[in-house]
């Protein structure tokens, strides 16, 4: 029986558009609603008005996401060509992403801030870096530090931009392990580690999770490479 691979993302797409309009209907009835002067709401009401609106709204951005997720793997998707520093772009986000709540943990920039040049789309990629630095810190359960260390590697294929995220003491281990599958599958994220992933990808890099690190859990931790031209 044939597979029909190529029919995956014709589905997703028909899928987004199915969701997308009855989405959109639901949204502006809630707003109306909201707004409606003639018979206002009671405050019970309207915290109820309210609250399926966020919940609307939080569709419509899912739906969004999986309009994302078709775009990149039919290669549809218009990536910009813009000058990047990924190593200056991971620097800005260590700087500014925070997810751990009362955990106590703390994510800090290590290791180059500069020099590692390429084209791409720095608001996908941005994004993207955004999405794993703040899965990575939400796995933590107990206070610590992250660091999102760059790292430059010399192969035989050429040179290479690394960003190692992991426990400050497991940098190393990270860096030195065989490559393991990055979970994607976590709440709380909505689709934006998939999407994180395609748009590495779609950049010619790789991200994955350091497969067998001594008493450590791979899910706590990532590894994000983009080969360099010279």
């Amino acid at each position: 029986m044939p597979t029909h691979e190529n029919d995956y993302p014709q589905l997703l797409s028909l899928a987004v558009h199915e969701f997308r309009t009855p989405a959109g209907v639901v949204s502006g009835y809630l707003r109306m609603l909201q707004r409606d002067t003639e018979h206002p709401l009671t405050s019970r009401q309207s915290k109820m008005v309210d609250e399926a609106e966020k919940s609307c709204a939080r569709l419509v951005a899912l739906v969004g996401e999986l309009s994302e997720i078709s775009n990149l793997d039919a290669r549809t998707a218009r990536l910009a060509q813009q000058s990047i520093d990924v190593f200056a772009l991971a620097q800005e986000l260590a700087g500014s992403v925070q997810e751990a709540g009362d955990n106590d943990v703390h994510l800090e920039f290590r290791g180059e801030s500069a020099g590692a040049l390429m084209t791409g789309d720095i608001t996908r990629l941005r994004a993207a870096f955004s999405a794993i630095f703040r899965a990575i810190l939400r796995e933590k359960a107990s206070p610590c530090t992250v660091a999102a260390e760059c790292r430059f590697k010399q192969t035989g294929d050429g040179r290479s931009a690394v960003v190692v995220v992991a426990d400050k003491e497991s940098v190393q281990a990270a860096y030195d392990s065989q490559p393991g599958p990055f979970d994607e599958k976590r709440g709380g994220l909505g689709l934006a580690l998939p999407i994180a992933r395609r748009v590495i990808e779609a950049h010619g890099g790789r991200l994955w999770s350091p497969a067998n690190v001594p008493d450590r859990d791979g899910r706590g931790m990532a590894v994000i490479a983009f080969p360099l031209s010279e």
